[in-house]
């Protein structure tokens, strides 16, 4: 649960800096973030969750 919200915050973060620098119209925001709730509602949902968490798992097991 704590990983989901700290992606959430992170993923917004990149959003508003995206917006701000890098010229992402908000228009085109709105349209990431409805793909995001369609996909979440979607039936590859589950299989999105689980490459989120491989991924995020890979990352926390480097070892610097």
């Amino acid at each position: 649960m704590a990983l989901s919200i700290s992606a959430v915050v992170l993923l917004a973060i990149i959003v508003v800096l995206m917006v701000r620098k890098s010229g992402l119209k908000a228009g085109h925001a709105v349209v990431c973030v409805l793909l995001g709730f369609y996909l979440a509602s979607s039936s590859i949902a589950p299989t999105i969750s689980e490459l989120t968490t491989n991924v995020a798992g890979m990352i926390g097991g480097i070892k610097f």
